[in-house]
């Protein structure tokens, strides 16, 4: 646990050459050559992310250096032809927060983030409490109010007059609407993006259901609990497998991105994804929210997706076609348009 990345070493698929290598064909060689770099990639993204986080401040993930010499003096892709500074007229607030979902660290954002710091936007992706680079050991976790510790700390510290778009992925939708109930008026826009948009009184857990099973089935049957505190004592959290991942996750990704998170995606605590939110008319009512459907998503259907902006309808709904359940993967410059788009919203 703590703060390190949970890599598994690869079985080296070049001994025992003799024979079978000759037997061997050209494609099948270059596949598992191919297969190879992407491992040895990953692993190194891996280690540039936690070399990288030892220039953090605390939980918080941000690019760091000047990106000045990165913005190219080209029309944005998304503005009709217009310059980037006019585009940017367009947008009141520079500041989007991301918070990642369940298993994941601020690390899945960093196609996100090179898209919008050169679109000229502050991106600053959050490491929840157990998650990514953050030292804690998920097994300790059993709060949502732990779990988005980070993300509290950083808007409590925001000033009074100060606000940003708040974006969240997946289970990391509940951690926005935690935010949104205890800082409303921090918070411009709060964009879930395929995540938990749950109710008053629902837990993060129960938009899984259909996947999953219920809540207490779960915890009584699933070969995926981890025991932090011993077999005899509730479980802690959970983990599927990686093939599992792949197929819930990640059916349209790149393998590199893959790759990437096979190395890098931590367990996930049960007691912030078991707990239910209470969330009031006066303060996470009056939010301005919105939600991203992604249409090729196999961890949260988009039947799903629709009951939940059915059962708690938001300012506005847009989609992403063909996109698993991680857009910032497989779809990242059709997200970073909708992005861009809620931003423009008066």
């Amino acid at each position: 646990m703590g703060n390190h990345f949970m890599c598994m070493t690869k079985k080296d698929t070049t001994g025992n050459h003799g024979s079978r290598s000759k037997r061997m064909g050209r494609s099948q060689r270059k596949l598992l050559a191919e297969e190879e770099f992407l491992h040895r990639q990953a692993l190194s993204m891996a280690l540039q992310q936690h070399q990288l986080s030892q220039r953090f401040d605390g939980s918080m993930s941000r690019r760091i250096g000047s990106t000045s010499s990165r913005r190219r003096n080209l029309s944005d892709p998304f503005s009709n032809g217009k310059q980037v500074p006019d585009f940017l007229e367009n947008i009141k607030l520079k500041k989007f927060v991301l918070v990642h979902g369940e298993g994941f660290g601020a690390w899945c954002w960093y196609k996100t983030i090179a898209l919008l710091e050169e679109a000229g936007l502050v991106p600053i992706a959050i490491d929840l409490t157990g998650s990514g680079i953050d030292l804690a050991d998920t097994n300790s976790v059993t709060t949502l109010a732990e779990y988005s510790k980070p993300l509290i700390s950083y808007l409590e510290n925001l000033p009074e007059d100060e606000q940003v778009v708040l974006v969240g992925h997946s289970s990391g939708g509940a951690c926005v609407s935690y935010a949104l109930e205890h800082f409303p008026k921090k918070i411009s826009k709060a964009i879930f993006l395929c995540a938990t948009m749950v109710s008053d009184g629902q837990r993060p857990f129960d938009v899984f259901a259909e996947e999953l099973g219920s809540a207490e089935r779960f915890m009584q049957d699933s070969q995926f609990l981890i025991y932090g505190n011993g077999k005899d004592k509730p479980a802690t959290a959970f983990m599927f497998e990686k093939q599992q991942m792949k197929g819930l996750y990640f059916n349209q990704s790149p393998t590199k991105d893959v790759a990437l998170a096979m190395v890098s995606m931590r367990p996930i605590p049960l007691g912030p994804i078991m707990e239910k939110l209470s969330l009031s008319p006066e303060k996470y009512g009056t939010g301005r929210r919105f939600f991203i459907q992604t249409l090729d998503d196999r961890a949260l259907s988009p039947d799903v997706q629709e009951k939940l902006v059915r059962d708690s309808p938001p300012e506005r709904v847009l989609k992403i076609k063909g996109s698993d359940h991680c857009p910032f993967f497989s779809k990242p410059q059709s997200l970073h348009k909708i992005l861009l788009e809620i931003a423009q919203i008066p």
